[in-house]
């Protein structure tokens, strides 16, 4: 028997209290807030004025049974401080908001183990899809996502496979371009300066090898790879290291701009001329690179828009419709080329 509310607590209210108040059914109200694109806005905004006015909260439980779908989506991406996925989320959002969608974020912190962990605790709440950031997720996870029949999109990375489809760019391609711009300046002793080592980054230092290689001047000596977080005083730390083994070093590829405004500013520390002495080149070109001294050379990703295009997909795929020919939707990238090179 469904329990009684106690005696003096008020009674919450309802969708059917929300339309009588408005004077429209039942029906025009779950539009207004599930699909607000099919209610003109004046209609919506009433509507919107009035759920507030009575505190109305939706039965989302009650919403998964009647439609057998839960209208939530599973996001899963490596870090909630990095700016590259706060700036993917966005897109995401954008997208999935106006449909009534609510995103489940889970941080896998660059931990193969807690993303699957985290993947099964999210598939509990019945999700519609499912976001993953990069294409190496353990193949038990994806078998399991492919047993539950739940559609997913892979993002910031292409499949060579074909296998999943994917929203992203070639993050080889993206550091083999900036290392050839480094040496079409002439510099050849070239350094590359590497953090936390996830896979995206581990590509990048894929490009930077072949670039070299095939220029004749590659040195695995001048390769900097550090299992640590990110950051600008790790950036610092390395260059310290660079100078005193390999003082002959002319440029520096960093695998992300936090590590090349750390470059930057040991080098304004110890009076290193750049790029005169030092070359500097970052990744992901943040808001910060072209306001450096010298502004920071970088490669601009398009990390809002593969959020946005991302869940674009993933949407088609959970309203049925056909899944499209093209599995890979590359993005592209773009160097950014000022001061520091």
């Amino acid at each position: 028997m469904p329990r009684k509310a106690k005696q003096g607590m008020p009674r919450a209210a309802t969708l059917h209290d929300v339309a009588a108040k408005v004077g429209v059914s039942a029906i025009t109200v779950s539009r207004a807030l599930n699909s607000p694109d099919l209610v003109s806005k004046n209609l919506r905004e009433q509507i919107l004025a009035i759920v507030d006015e009575l505190g109305y909260v939706p039965n989302r439980s009650a919403r998964t049974l009647v439609s057998s779908r839960s209208y939530t989506v599973a996001v899963l991406i490596p870090s909630l401080s990095n700016t590259v996925f706060i700036d993917t989320l966005a897109g995401i959002s954008e997208v999935l908001d106006p449909r009534g969608y609510q995103i489940l974020i889970g941080n896998t912190a660059y931990d193969d183990e807690k993303e699957e962990r985290l993947l099964r605790t999210h598939l509990s709440h019945k999700p519609d899809g499912v976001l993953l950031t990069g294409i190496r997720q353990r193949p038990q996870t994806l078998a399991h996502l492919a047993k539950l029949g739940i559609p997913a999109v892979h993002m910031m990375e292409l499949d060579p496979t074909d296998a999943c489809l994917c929203v992203g760019f070639s993050q080889e391609a993206a550091g083999r371009q900036i290392t050839e711009h480094l040496l079409a300046r002439g510099y050849r002793r070239i350094a590359f300066f590497g953090a936390r080592l996830d896979p995206r980054v581990m590509q990048r230092l894929d490009g930077y090898r072949k670039a070299l290689q095939a220029a004749g001047c590659h040195a695995a000596e001048l390769e900097y790879l550090n299992p640590r977080p990110s950051k600008i005083g790790l950036g610092v730390e390395m260059l310290d290291t660079l100078r005193r083994e390999h003082p002959d070093c002319d440029a520096v590829f960093c695998c992300n701009d936090d590590l090349a405004l750390g470059v930057l500013t040991g080098c304004q520390r110890t009076g290193i001329a750049v790029p005169a002495q030092l070359a500097v080149a970052g990744f992901n070109d943040l808001e910060g690179a072209a306001w450096a001294t010298p502004a920071l050379t970088s490669v601009r990703t398009p990390r809002y828009r593969v959020g946005f295009e991302a869940a674009t997909l993933l949407l088609q795929l959970m309203e049925g419709e056909a899944t499209p020919a093209l599995r890979q939707l590359d993005l592209g990238f773009e160097l950014q080329l000022r001061g520091s090179s």
